[in-house]
Parts: C-alpha cells; sequence; structure tokens
C-alpha cells in the first residue's frame, strides 16, 4: 500500500502548527507554524480601533484558516511526499475558545455591520470578562442542586461556554439575537473543512456541561439564569455531538485546492489541545496521568466509572478516550512562575554569571539548584501565583514563600518554586486516588520536561511515582494526527480505533525518572507542612490573601 500520513493542526494561544506524521510509527516528518497576524485581541478591535473592556481576550477567526492555507502545503513541500498519500487530518484547540456564527456559517465578526461590534469576535479561552455570568451559573446550580455541578469539582469557570454566551446576551443582546449557532472554534474550523456542523464530545463535555447519558442542563435551569436562555440548548447549542476519532466529513474541494491535499480525505472532529496529547504519550487505559506541562499543567487521568473529585475540572464519557471516562484538573500556573521569578525577582549578578558561561538563565538556576538536597534551603512556597484552579477552585488566592532569611540565595528560591508546583501536583493526585480513581504513574509532556531534569525529578520524589517522558515535541498535533487516522480507518491506511493507532504512533522517552527513596522521605515530611499552610490559606481559615486583594483595590 506504501507509506501513509495524517496531518494533525496544533491551534494555540499565539500560533498555530500542522504536522505531518507516518503512520506506520508515529514519526514526524515535517512540522510548520504560521503565528495569528492578529494575535490576542486583548486591548483594541482591529480595523475599528474600538477600545476592549478590562479581562477581554479575542481572536480573529481567519487567522485559523490562514494556518491551513500557510502550514499544510509547506509540509507538504517540506516532507516532498505524493499529497494523494495524506490520507486525513485533524486539529486540537485550546478551549474554550468559542464564537458565534450566522445561518450560512459565517462568524458574525465577518459581517461588515457588526466588525465594531466586540462580541461578534471570537471570545479566546482566556477571555475572563464573564465572572459575574459564572458565578451565577454556579450559585443557582447549587441552589438548584444540579447534578451537573459535582462532576466540574463544584464549579464552572468564566471560561467555559455558557458563562461566554450568557455575557454575550447581557451586553449584547442583539449580537446573540443574530447569532444562528455558538461554537467552539474547534468545530468552526472543522466545519469549514467539511461543510458539515458537528459538535466533538471533548469541548462539550468539559467546557459546556454536556453529559453523554443526560446531555445538556435542562431547560428549567437555563430559564432560572434568565428566561431568554430557556430554550439556548435546543436553538444556538443545538446539533449532534460525536466521540473522538469520528469522521466529521470528506475535506471539501475548496478546501482541498488552499491546502494542496486530494479532496475527500477524512476529516476528525475536533478536539482539546491537552486532551489530544493523552493518546500521542501511549496513555489509552486508566491508572496514568498525563500531565502537559507548560506554562500551567493540564492533569488528565482514563477511569471506568464516573466518581466525584474534590476540585476535579471536569469527568466526561468518551471525553478523552472513546470508552473510558476522562478526568481532568489542573495548576493555573507553574512556567509562568519561574518565568516570573526570573523576569522580576532575579538579582542582575544571576544574569551576568549565566551570560558569562554561555548559559541560558533557567539553565544557570538548574544547575545551582540541583545541588542542594531536598529540605536544604529550608524553604517552603504555596504555588498560587495565578490563583488556584485544582482542589480548591479559586482564582482570589496569591503565591506565598516561608522561611527566608539574610542568607536565602536565588537558586534556592528557584528549587522552592519548583518544588511547590509539585506539591501541587501531589494535591491532584492524592485527590483522585483517595476518591477511587487511581494513579499509578505520571507521564509528562509539553515544554518544561523537555528541558527541565530538575524539575521531574522533583516531581517524581514528591509524588513518589515514575514519570514517563513524551519523545515528541508536538505531542497535542501527534495526538490529533492519531485521531486523523482513526477517522480515516484502517481501510484507507490508517487504524480503526485510537488504541490501535497509539500502540504504533506514540512516542515516549527510554529514560523514566524514578523517586529516589531518600528524598521521598524528606519530601513527605515538607509535603505535610505544605498540606496545613494549604489548608489554612485556602479553606477559609485565614483569609488574608484575600483582604490583601480587597484592601489593594480599594486603594486603587
Amino acid at each position: 500500500m506504501g507509506t501513509k500520513y495524517t496531518i494533525g493542526v496544533d491551534y494555540g494561544t499565539q500560533s498555530g502548527r500542522a504536522v505531518l506524521v507516518d503512520l506506520a510509527n508515529g514519526h514526524e516528518v515535517a512540522d510548520h507554524v504560521t503565528p495569528y497576524p492578529h494575535h490576542v485581541i486583548d486591548e483594541r478591535l482591529p480595523v475599528s480601533g474600538i477600545k476592549l473592556e478590562h479581562d477581554w481576550a479575542l481572536q480573529h477567526p481567519d487567522d485559523y484558516l490562514e494556518v491551513l492555507r500557510k502550514s499544510v502545503p509547506a509540509v507538504i513541500a517540506e516532507s516532498g511526499i505524493d499529497p494523494v498519500d495524506v490520507i486525513g487530518i485533524g486539529i486540537d484547540f485550546t478551549a474554550c475558545t468559542m464564537l458565534p456564527i450566522d445561518e450560512a456559517g459565517e462568524p458574525l465578526c465577518f459581517d461588515a455591520e457588526l466588525i465594531d461590534q466586540p462580541h461578534s469576535w471570537v471570545k479566546l479561552w482566556k477571555h475572563h470578562a464573564a465572572q459575574p455570568e459564572a458565578d451565577k451559573i454556579n450559585q443557582i446550580a447549587a441552589q438548584r442542586g444540579e447534578a451537573f455541578l459535582p462532576r466540574y469539582g463544584g464549579k464552572i469557570s468564566s471560561e467555559w461556554m455558557i458563562a461566554k454566551i450568557w455575557q454575550i446576551l447581557d451586553e449584547a443582546p442583539e449580537i446573540y439575537e443574530r447569532t444562528d449557532l455558538f461554537l467552539e472554534a474547534t468545530d468552526w474550523v472543522i466545519s469549514q473543512m467539511t461543510g458539515n456542523v458537528v459538535r466533538n464530545s471533548c469541548t462539550a463535555g468539559y467546557k459546556a456541561i454536556w453529559h453523554k447519558q443526560d446531555g445538556f442542563p435542562s431547560k428549567e435551569y437555563f430559564k432560572a439564569l434568565d428566561p431568554r436562555l430557556e430554550n439556548l440548548v435546543d436553538t444556538k447549542l443545538r446539533g449532534e455531538v460525536i466521540a473522538l476519532g469520528t469522521n466529521a466529513g470528506g475535506l471539501t474541494d475548496k478546501m482541498a485546492g488552499i491546502m494542496g491535499l486530494k479532496p475527500g480525505i477524512a476529516v476528525a472532529v475536533g478536539n482539546v489541545d491537552a486532551h489530544a496529547a493523552v493518546p500521542a504519550v501511549g496513555v489509552v487505559t486508566p491508572g496514568k496521568l498525563v500531565m502537559s506541562m507548560g506554562t500551567s499543567i493540564c492533569h488528565m487521568l482514563l477511569g471506568t466509572e464516573e466518581k466525584q473529585v474534590e476540585g476535579m475540572c471536569g469527568v466526561v464519557e468518551d471525553g478523552i478516550i472513546p470508552g473510558l471516562y476522562g478526568y481532568e484538573a489542573g495548576q493555573s500556573a507553574v512556567g509562568d512562575i519561574f518565568e516570573w521569578y526570573v523576569e522580576e525577582s532575579l538579582p542582575a549578578y544571576v544574569k551576568e554569571a549565566a551570560a558569562a558561561e554561555g548559559l541560558g538563565i533557567h539553565q544557570w538556576l538548574e544547575r545551582e539548584a540541583a545541588t542542594y538536597k531536598p529540605g536544604q534551603t529550608g524553604l517552603l512556597a504555596l504555588d498560587w501565583w495565578n490563583g488556584n484552579r485544582s482542589v480548591l477552585v479559586d482564582t482570589d488566592l496569591t503565591g506565598l514563600i516561608l522561611g527566608m532569611t539574610l542568607l536565602t540565595k536565588p537558586q534556592e528560591i528557584y528549587r522552592t518554586l519548583l518544588e511547590a508546583t509539585a506539591f501541587g501536583t501531589r494535591k491532584i493526585v492524592d485527590a483522585f486516588h483517595s476518591n477511587g480513581v487511581s494513579v499509578d504513574v505520571l507521564y509528562a509532556c509539553g515544554g518544561l520536561p523537555q528541558k527541565n531534569h530538575l524539575l521531574m525529578q522533583i516531581y517524581a520524589d514528591v509524588t513518589n511515582r515514575e514519570i514517563v517522558i513524551a519523545d515528541s515535541k508536538q505531542t497535542p498535533a501527534l495526538g490529533a494526527a492519531m485521531f486523523a487516522a482513526v477517522a480515516a480507518g484502517q481501510g484507507a491506511g490508517g487504524y480503526d480505533t485510537i488504541i490501535d493507532a497509539a500502540e504504533k504512533m506514540a512516542r515516549v522517552k527510554e529514560e523514566t525518572f524514578k523517586p529516589i527513596p531518600a528524598n521521598v522521605e524528606v519530601y513527605d515530611s515538607l509535603y505535610k507542612e505544605y498540606s496545613q499552610l494549604h489548608d489554612y490559606f485556602g479553606r477559609g481559615e485565614n483569609d488574608v490573601m484575600k483582604r490583601l486583594k480587597n484592601i489593594k483595590k480599594s486603594s486603587e
């Protein structure tokens, strides 16, 4: 049959990346990045220059198509393969990134009449201006005892679909009225490739309160939120929700022409970036926690039944791997904390020392921090620089470092911040494990594990679990390409299930990080102290962090 390929497109916050993958072994033959021409729109609208309010984050939908126009032909050209051998394409996306479309499937912001209306544009995942709506969604769900609330750790996020829709209704009812459908951007891009509008089970489940057995929340609940939302599900959220790896339809002639591919090839339904990474590291069975590690961490785990776990971001049947329950939790700042320290708090002499040795600052700090034994710094930190996503689900919590003296060195603080994020992950591991969702081994992918060996050893020691590292630098794109192979099916040269695809295409490094017993013992003692501070400041015994925030607000 000859070598067959699929393309995975990973849509990030700043750019999109296409990766061409060999289906026999998961080898990434070529990749190409297209930066979004309009970047993140968080100050002024393009064209009209209208100023946006605080906490807004928008994008231009055509930027997503630009990735297909540029990066897909680029990987074909770079690889030199015959495009006829590409049997499918799949995508993954930041989420919830959503937009309103009209009856023709066009984004409302493409309409000249609506171009200067902020609510007609794509709301990026990190658009946080729908917090008042999210607060009411949670309050009314709790009052009514809605069954869905515990599945999301007790809180629906302002980043998710329903809060964003309600903000549009509250602030721009005319945009709400003009909207035929509210779609995840991942589903909209798929509709552009296939001409079919379908919703994927991953974003519907994690970001839009959809449940495989129960569907969306009831009309009564939506009516309790706002009488104008009563029929939301039947109208603007209508559409079939289908499992990952399903073929959403063949590639249209028009898009095939633009991308330089064969018309009619399989287009897999959309997916979320972190979730697509799970099969790409070979995880298709329970007991393995996948950490997508970068500026923040998304933790994903598979289970055979639906359990309630404190502070989880969701449990969704078919949400990650069809046939299993996918659990998600997260830490809202990890790499961001290390970056903050280097950018905002590091003495100039460290930068000079690193430069003199020709090392990056993080490299220099990692090397120096590695000379200390666990506990030797005398320091302990709470990793809440950007609030706490799991298990406390509280964006108003802030960071803390304890134990500093006149002798404390920058590398000691750096090590302590690495350890604090590991303790945060252990809190999540413990929450799952103690609620009957087993965690036996950790898998790490993303930017951080490739670069920072000390960090991974600390995570192994703190959690007392072995850590397996992804071999791909483009793990989500590889996962998207694997789902494309499943959408194409074995008959076309792909695979019939994601489990078959993972067996051949998933790639991890041979070297793993194993816990060092002496370190595990010391970290157990430190973790007890971390847990006491975590509960004291995080569970209401001392709300000093929130009081400080209020004092700051009132003095601005």
